[in-house]
């Protein structure tokens, strides 16, 4: 059976991806971090097995907290991924895939950094953390 093969990039083009397998934890984050790197106020996420995620171009990353590097294009600044090495799990950006609509979201979570101005009624679960 062959793998499941999700791809996408940024804004620009520069930055592609390919992740195969199956998305773990969709969900958003309303995390102030998250907020702050994205200029948003709630981005949405799914993980993938770091062997199973290759880019291509140029990407920065930013330690955000220990062992934690968010990645973003270096040349339009597209926030594309977070990579965690303890956890060795790349989290891609929902929407930057060519089809999110492939990847839906099941969970809320650090909702205790929620905007209060924002609440997203959608029959999912909201986790304080």
């Amino acid at each position: 059976m062959a793998s499941r093969a999700f791809e996408g990039g940024c804004l620009c083009g520069q930055v592609r991806y390919r992740a195969t397998g199956e998305p773990k934890s969709p969900g958003y984050c309303h995390c102030r971090m998250c907020q702050r790197a994205t200029g948003a106020p709630v981005t949405a996420w799914a993980s993938f097995p770091t062997s199973q995620v290759r880019f291509t171009g140029e990407m920065r990353a930013y330690e955000s907290s220990a062992g934690t590097h968010r990645c973003f294009c270096a040349n339009c600044g597209s926030s594309l991924a977070t990579m965690n090495a303890d956890s060795g799990t790349v989290a891609l950006s929902i929407p930057t895939l060519d089809e999110p609509e492939r990847v839906p979201p099941a969970v809320h979570v650090w909702c205790s950094s929620q905007l209060p101005w924002l609440w997203i009624e959608d029959g999912l679960e909201h986790r304080e953390r």
